[in-house]
């Protein structure tokens, strides 16, 4: 009996025919595997809009935006985080591209697989890009939704932009109306906590990501479960964000006013916060922009953290599609 531990070499002759034999094998049941396989490549064509290849777009100027584009039905677009890249909202796109509908999400500029561009890091670039991107789809009659500073893009294109194309819009946790404290605002956070985000992307933005995402996720409550894989993904995702952009974001998300911007709204609105945002606090933001969006619907969350796409998926999903449906 050969000794299965140490197994003598294949001599080339003998080589040659297992070689030729699992060739011959796998030829043989090629027909097979196309026909049993015929209905999830269909399913998989469909998450590709039409035969479209092309993932990117290039803005006026000269910024390059990369989008993914899956599904087709009633069009929903999402807008990310800070500082993420639309790779956060896969549990939503998966989802919603399963129940019927075409999803459409950027990386934001200077984010993820977009151009790390040296200028309009800020809302109205943001906003002017996301107007970009659903031009150059023609897209129409869509349902906005928007993540933390992805929220706050959402309403500054409906400001900038109206809502000729727009149907729905959804606020998930977002920055608005403002979240710097001033005198308008004295319920604000002070303008020393976000000097010190900016100081550390400066000093050490790995390390500065690794530490913040415990808190994005609420990880550092007691009886958290979420999982270092969650937590690890942010770092990565954070990491694909440019320096330059992700510093010029800060000053984007926390001093921008978007209070003229909500009381444009004039389409059904719904807005989803966690009760226990350690990142955007709740009564400073979603409370208060539900009061300045004329018919707005808010629901909150008990004890959930910022990055409720990920942590409570299944009830956020659960919300988008009964709200675009309904």
């Amino acid at each position: 009996m050969q000794n299965i531990s140490d197994p003598s070499p294949l001599s080339s002759s003998r080589r040659s025919v297992l070689i030729g034999s699992l060739a011959a094998g796998i030829t043989a049941s090629l027909p097979t595997l196309s026909k049993a396989g015929s209905t999830t490549s269909q399913s998989a064509s469909n998450f590709n809009h039409g035969k479209q290849l092309v993932s990117t777009i290039t803005t006026k100027d000269g910024t390059e935006l990369y989008y993914k584009d899956w599904g087709t039905g009633p069009v929903v677009t999402f807008s990310h985080g800070w500082p993420l890249n639309s790779d956060a909202w896969d549990g939503q796109m998966l989802f919603l591209a399963q129940h019927g509908f075409r999803v459409v999400a950027h990386d934001r500029r200077g984010h993820g697989r977009s151009s790390q561009a040296a200028s309009g890091n800020d809302m109205n670039g943001y906003a002017d890009d996301l107007g970009a991107v659903i031009d150059a789809l023609d897209l129409k009659d869509v349902t906005l939704v928007g993540h933390s500073t992805g929220g706050g893009e959402v309403a500054r294109y409906i400001g900038r932009h109206g809502t000729k194309r727009v149907a729905k819009a959804v606020l998930i946790a977002a920055v608005p109306p403002i979240m710097v404290k001033s005198a308008t605002n004295p319920e604000g956070l002070p303008i020393e906590a976000f000097d010190a985000i900016r100081a550390g992307l400066v000093k050490d933005r790995s390390q500065f990501y690794r530490d913040l995402a415990p808190q994005f996720y609420g990880a550092n409550r007691p009886g958290s479960t979420v999982s270092q894989g969650t937590l690890d993904q942010f770092w990565l995702w954070s990491m694909q964000a440019g320096l330059l952009n992700a510093y010029e974001s800060v000053k984007a998300f926390s001093e921008t006013d978007f209070t003229e911007d909500l009381k444009k709204f004039d389409v059904p609105t719904l807005v989803l916060h966690g009760e226990d945002d350690q990142i955007v606090p709740v009564k400073d933001s979603a409370v208060k922009s539900a009061r300045l969006i004329k018919g707005a619907k808010d629901v909150y969350y008990p004890g959930a953290p910022h990055g409720i796409t990920a942590t409570h998926q299944d009830q956020v999903n659960a919300d988008l599609l009964a709200f675009i449906k309904g």
